[in-house]
């Protein structure tokens, strides 16, 4: 992106930042908050509503290339107006929603909103970052991680305490509106000197940069998704404890990316993305190897940790590659994390039922050192 000039605008640029990381994470958990509830009105089975997850996937898939395309010409600012405005405006009516044709459609603009969204917010956190001169990606993703968690545990107790889901929705989408103008001020209007095409193949170190990202992402997706059965079926696990995985993992993850600029500062960002990558892979170690509760739950933490900083480490590094213009580079290492993101859960369960559930982990492990590997190749 052009270059802004530095001094007043350095400190709002990172405010609104931080706050478009915040509530993409945000409208993110509010979504996941309704599922049920949209799943109850429309009865519909659990392959039906998996359908309604991949439209929203595919909306994703296609906003981010729109977001570089449009960032590039247009600078994140309108870019991302128009995509939080957007996501914003979509959640409370998924609720009303009274046939499965209505929901897919506007489940597709909504992930292309989010999608958008988190594209053009990656864009402007490269460009602010190489501007200051110094670590804060793993802050900023570190705030998607703190919106996500205010806006499950929000969403949970507007919901618990015996508020109609149609009122909690639009309480979100009025939130998720405040958040957009108080951000809005800080964000970049700076437009690029080239250009990104719509659909822009990697190239050079960003393909191993995309790689990288899809690896942990889908290892990331996996936590989140197998955790639970894992602890049950594995690890003699009551149901009612199950989502302790997800919250050791979670809470990690969050506090190491929240103290991961400090830390990147201190050590440099390759012994943090190689450091962070051994700390992951024993994390998985861990929890397979060793039959014990308190194991696999440990291993949970340490893969949060490990994990924490290697994305944002990777998405820095797309602003000091040359060989893409960066909104080009971040769209195709959203795109290809996010095809991690989508099918890592998936896969998983194809191995899982042919070859069990913790040799399919051990692949994801396996991936994890590839993944390692290739970021030590990567100028970080």
């Amino acid at each position: 992106m052009s270059s802004v000039p530095a001094g007043p605008l350095i400190p709002a640029q990172k405010r609104a930042t931080r706050i478009a990381f915040f509530s993409a994470g945000f409208i993110t958990a509010a979504w996941a908050a309704i599922i049920p509830f949209i799943k109850i009105n429309l009865a519909i089975g659990d392959g039906t509503m998996g359908l309604m997850l991949l439209c929203l996937g595919a909306g994703a898939l296609v906003g981010m290339p729109l977001a570089g395309k449009f960032s590039s010409q247009l600078g994140c600012k309108p870019v991302l107006v128009a995509s939080m405005s957007c996501f914003s405006l979509l959640y409370p009516a998924l609720i009303w929603l009274d046939s499965v044709t209505l929901l897919a459609v506007f489940l597709v603009l909504f992930g292309l909103c989010v999608g958008t969204t988190d594209c053009a917010m990656n864009i402007q956190g490269v460009a602010v970052e190489k501007e200051a001169d110094k670590p804060l990606m793993s802050g900023f993703h570190g705030f998607y991680s703190l919106g996500g968690m205010s806006g499950a545990i929000l969403m949970t107790a507007i919901l618990s305490s015996g508020v109609p889901v149609e009122l909690a929705s639009a309480a979100g989408a009025v939130m998720s509106v405040a958040f957009l103008l108080a951000g809005i001020n800080g964000f970049r209007t700076g437009k690029s000197q080239e250009p990104a095409a719509f659909f822009a193949l990697p190239k050079g170190v960003v393909v191993l940069i995309g790689i990288v990202c899809s690896i942990v992402f889908l290892a990331e997706g996996t936590v989140l998704d197998w955790s639970g059965i894992y602890l049950t079926e594995y690890r003699d696990v009551s149901p009612e404890n199950a989502g302790l995985g997800v919250a050791c993992f979670s809470v990690a993850m969050t506090l190491g990316r929240l103290a991961g600029d400090k830390i990147t500062s201190i050590l440099g960002p390759k012994m943090m993305v190689l450091g962070g990558g051994g700390i992951a892979i024993t994390g998985f170690a861990l929890s397979l190897l060793v039959p014990l509760p308190v194991a696999a739950l440990t291993g949970y933490v340490l893969i949060g940790l490990g994990c924490s900083n290697i994305v944002p480490i990777m998405f820095s590094a797309t602003g000091k590659q040359k060989i893409m213009s960066e909104a080009s580079a971040v769209t195709a290492v959203s795109t290809l994390g996010y095809v991690g993101v989508l099918a890592g859960p998936a896969l998983v369960g194809f191995g899982a039922q042919v070859y069990g559930l913790p040799a399919a982990l051990g692949v994801i492990a396996v991936l994890l050192c590839v993944a390692t590997a290739l970021a030590g190749r990567v100028r970080v």
